[in-house]
């Protein structure tokens, strides 16, 4: 599997307030992105997590969560992923994510 791991965001953002978190994943691409992650349970690759906007826009987003706390960058075997910050973001605001992520879920479809 991962032979070479590179954290990118060292030291990571602290998990921010309720309210920079909850602005953070407000917007639908970013809170489709924080579902992709949370649904994978493992780092992804960032090209992965979006669809219909381009490289720069989706950086913007990027950047956007990890600043809030909520994702860092990982180099993974020479490929950028986002990992979900999920045991910090629980700590921080419990329930949080898994309650956002649900809703999200069920009006997507997923289960």
């Amino acid at each position: 599997m991962a032979n070479n791991v590179q954290v990118t965001d060292y030291p990571a953002h602290p998990v921010g307030s309720v309210q920079k978190v909850l602005a953070a994943i407000g917007d639908p691409v970013r809170l489709e992105m924080v579902r992709r992650l949370y649904n994978a349970a493992a780092p992804v690759q960032c090209g992965a997590l979006y669809d219909g906007i381009n490289k720069s826009t989706a950086t913007h987003h990027f950047k956007t969560l990890r600043e809030a706390g909520i994702t860092e960058r990982l180099v993974i075997d020479g490929l950028t992923c986002q990992r979900l910050r999920t045991a910090e973001v629980e700590a921080a605001l419990p329930g949080l994510l898994a309650s956002v992520v649900a809703g999200a879920n069920r009006e997507t479809g997923v289960s």
